[in-house]
């Protein structure tokens, strides 16, 4: 799979949970933790596989200003994670928090697909796609063996370089 298929798979996959999530009864506080941490991991490995091998891949004076962006979104969000992973889901602030997150990672999606995706077809061979891909969702399907959320927090610092 190529490398924007994937992120479009991996993007379509954390809406879908965020929606499910949105539908939750607010009494369900254990399956509104799971969906959470669900989220957070799927996040919180995308983040990873993003920073370090498709921003660096995209990278041209036409996509900076965007991945410059784009690490600060991704900053903003860890920022999110981990301040959720320190409340309970009957927090009062919990329910805010994933909406604000939801919102966030939305415009995120947004922008990646319809302005960066576009320029990276440009810049980026089909077979380099193909090739980026193949990397990116093994560190991703490595990742999730484990719980990367957990990662999250000492992320917070500052946007990943470039």
């Amino acid at each position: 799979m190529n490398a924007l298929e994937l992120l479009k798979q991996q993007h379509a996959e954390v809406k879908k949970l965020f929606t499910q999530y949105g539908k939750l009864p607010d009494h369900a506080d254990a399956k509104r933790r799971e969906l959470f941490e669900m989220i957070a991991d799927r996040l919180g490995a995308h983040t990873t596989i993003e920073e370090q091998y498709f921003y660096p891949a995209a990278k041209a004076n036409d996509t900076e200003d965007l991945l410059v962006e784009a690490a600060e979104e991704h900053l903003s969000a860890k920022r999110l994670i981990a301040d959720l992973m320190e409340l309970e889901p009957d927090d009062e602030h919990f329910d805010a928090k994933m909406k604000v997150l939801q919102e966030q990672i939305e415009h995120h999606v947004k922008e990646e697909e319809e302005e960066l995706f576009k320029k990276v077809r440009k810049l980026v061979s089909k077979e380099q796609l193909e090739d980026l891909g193949l990397q990116m969702e093994e560190e991703f399907d490595e990742l999730m063996e484990g719980e990367p959320r957990l990662q999250v927090p000492a992320e917070t610092d500052q946007a990943a370089p470039l």
